[in-house]
């Protein structure tokens, strides 16, 4: 599952996010949603979240 819908992530979901400095490469950080920082319902390059580690990042996957 893509993380470019709000619906999809709940708090304590595993997850992994691109952070902000590993776009280009498309580095991928694994961990759990802490909180939500996008508002949207839906964003094209993944919803914003913070993972309980700190780590800010966009969710490109969803582990069911």
């Amino acid at each position: 599952m893509t993380g470019t819908e709000r619906k999809n992530i709940k708090i304590g979901a595993k997850v992994r996010v691109v952070q902000k400095q590993d776009q280009r490469s498309g580095k991928l950080t694994e961990g759990i949603v802490s909180n939500i920082l996008t508002n949207s319902a839906t964003h094209p390059h993944g919803i914003k979240v913070r993972l309980e580690s700190g780590i800010v990042g966009r969710v490109k996957e969803i582990d069911d």
